[in-house]
């Protein structure tokens, strides 16, 4: 039996992570059956479950740096990994909610995993998570923040005893929430982010004690049957009949009076869009942003800090909430839903589903751009910020094609492309994964795809294209190290062919040239160059002197990247 944590170590927080993720993978389609506020469109759970992958993954990532090593990493890394990977994968309304709840949760616990420092790490998490709504609602996922934290305050003792108290404070309030809440109450549910938060206090007290909590229903004077991580009722107001988890809702009386911020109602339409993005800003930029945001729209959630905030809000011109992204700083992985209101419950616009689709994870804004010129669906991979499976699973979806044609174009991105097209095909798209390594070999493969000839000859020839093209890239050192070529230091500049550091240098240019003869020496017919934003042009047209002179019949082609983490990515066909 493995040895139960007296803090919230490093370990004891992948644990936490893993099992949050079982928790809400077993409870998703319920949690989407229950999601009624702020809009009635059936995610909440799968919003849970995507923004909890993401923080799982970047815990995963420090594990692996330490692969080498004879000790864990430290405790700092893992809480500080775990809040940024749920901020930059948050989705939705209760995702990006729960985001700032790791987030405060991270500043408190890197100090300590004791039980006086969870204490007020949920504290701080619950006083984050209400400061980041522009008009906190009682009964949401505040409230049962907020309930799971003051339960808390009233132990003194182990670690253990914390989180079992914050576990039992949290079902309580998700169990009043219908009496706090109206649209809860007509629909006859508790709130689904409320739930969610629940399963995830339930993994706690399982990477605590070892022992999963107990998952009956809880009930006690005036109180309504409370759903529980993997229990099996859902919640009703006093009187109600409990609802079978995941079945239909039972209509049932208003209780209370409701918030006096309810904007979406089920009564009511409702702005018609979604959107999200991440955005890199000053803290002074990101509060007028959240005054114009407040002015256009509602259901406003704006979460981060130290330069990078993740926005959320419902609005009806999307372009203006965008634009004003844009005037604050930095924003990007911008993602824009459509709400069409149909007998007063919100569903999601779909057309006919397009026969095929490419999906491409591409590292910078150029190449999205190119990408998107010729059909395919992009992923965005930022520097440091490889995309989660359930981002890939999203933009397969967003492809809304019978059959979709997957490239990673990344070998770190293998298992993640693989798992994301395996829960595609449980949904009924026929996916192809071709294991590109490179974007060079991306576009390679993009540049012969064509939807009118059979998906297998179609998968066929992009994967030839792929394996034909040699790929390359310039990276900057970062520590005195070992490679292939040699010993490096920090700032020589490494050209890396087909993943392996082959050259040494000390400078782009001159790098770059080495780097190509070397690729050339074998054959090639095409050349292409993927400049990063800071390259200038005039490299670009040496380096096209360099294989016009030296090589002939060799066509070259030069493409900006943008924002991406290699100077200079190379391919040879």
């Amino acid at each position: 039996m493995p040895q139960l944590p007296d803090d919230l170590d490093a370990v004891a927080v992948r644990t936490w992570c893993s099992l949050a993720l079982e928790a809400l993978g077993r409870e998703r389609a319920e949690i989407d059956a229950i999601n009624v506020y702020p809009i009635a469109d059936g995610d909440t759970g799968t919003n849970l479950y995507l923004t909890v992958e993401s923080a799982a993954a970047a815990v995963e990532a420090v594990f692996a740096a330490h692969e080498t090593g004879t000790t864990a990493p430290a405790t700092a890394d893992a809480v500080r990994a775990m809040a940024h990977g749920a901020l930059i994968g948050a989705r939705g309304n209760s995702g990006t909610i729960l985001a700032q709840l790791l987030r405060g949760m991270a500043g408190v616990l890197a100090d300590g995993g004791d039980a006086a420092h969870l204490r007020l790490a949920l504290t701080r998490a619950a006083a984050a998570a209400r400061q980041a709504v522009a008009h906190p609602v009682e009964g949401t996922v505040l409230t049962v923040a907020t309930a799971a934290a003051e339960a808390a305050q009233g132990e003194e003792r182990e670690l253990r005893a914390v989180v079992s108290a914050a576990y039992e404070g949290a079902r309580a309030a998700l169990a009043r929430t219908p009496e706090q809440l109206a649209v809860l109450g007509r629909a006859g549910v508790v709130d689904a982010g409320g739930r969610g938060l629940v399963a995830v206090l339930g993994a706690l007290v399982e990477a605590v004690t070892g022992q999963a909590p107990v998952r009956g229903p809880r009930t006690g004077p005036g109180k309504a049957a409370a759903p529980v991580d993997g229990g099996s009722v859902v919640g009703l107001p006093v009187g109600g009949v409990p609802v079978p988890a995941g079945g239909a809702l039972v209509e049932g009386p208003p209780v209370g009076e409701g918030p006096l911020d309810c904007p979406e109602d089920l009564d009511g339409g409702g702005p018609a869009f979604e959107v999200i993005y991440l955005l890199e800003a000053r803290d002074e930029q990101v509060d007028r942003l959240r005054t114009r945001l407040d002015a256009l729209g509602d259901s406003l959630v704006v979460v981060g800090g130290d330069g990078l905030w993740h926005v959320h809000v419902h609005v009806d011109d999307a372009g203006a909430a965008v634009e004003a992204g844009v005037e604050a700083g930095r924003p990007y992985r911008i993602r824009i839903t459509h709400f069409a209101t149909e007998s007063g419950h919100d569903v999601r616009v779909q057309a006919e589903p397009a026969q095929r689709a490419v999906v491409v994870v591409v590292p910078g804004d150029g190449l999205a751009g190119l990408c998107t010129e010729a059909g395919a669906t992009t992923v965005i991979a930022r520097p440091g910020e490889p995309p989660a499976s359930g981002e890939l699973v999203d933009a397969i979806r967003r492809a809304h094609a019978r059959e979709v044609v997957l490239l990673p174009n990344d070998a770190a991105l293998r298992h993640t492309a693989a798992a994301a097209a395996e829960q595609a095909r449980t949904e009924g798209v026929r996916v192809a994964l071709v294991p590109t390594r490179a974007a060079v070999q991306g576009i390679a493969a993009l540049a012969v795809h064509e939807p009118d000839r059979g998906f297998d000859e179609d998968v066929v020839a992009m994967t030839a294209a792929a394996g034909a093209t040699r790929y390359a890239e310039l990276a900057v050192a970062e520590r005195q190290s070992w490679t292939m070529a040699g010993i490096c230091q920090a700032g020589d500049i490494l050209g890396l062919i087909d993943g392996d550091v082959a050259v040494i240098g000390a400078d782009v240019p001159a790098t770059a040239r080495t780097v190509l003869d070397r690729m050339l020496a074998a054959g090639g017919e095409l050349v292409t160059l993927v400049l990063g934003e800071d390259v200038p042009d005039a490299m670009a047209d040496a380096l096209e002197e360099h294989v016009r002179e030296g090589y002939l019949a060799v066509d070259t082609v030069v493409y900006r990247g943008g924002h991406q983490r290699a100077p200079l990515l190379i391919g040879v066909e």
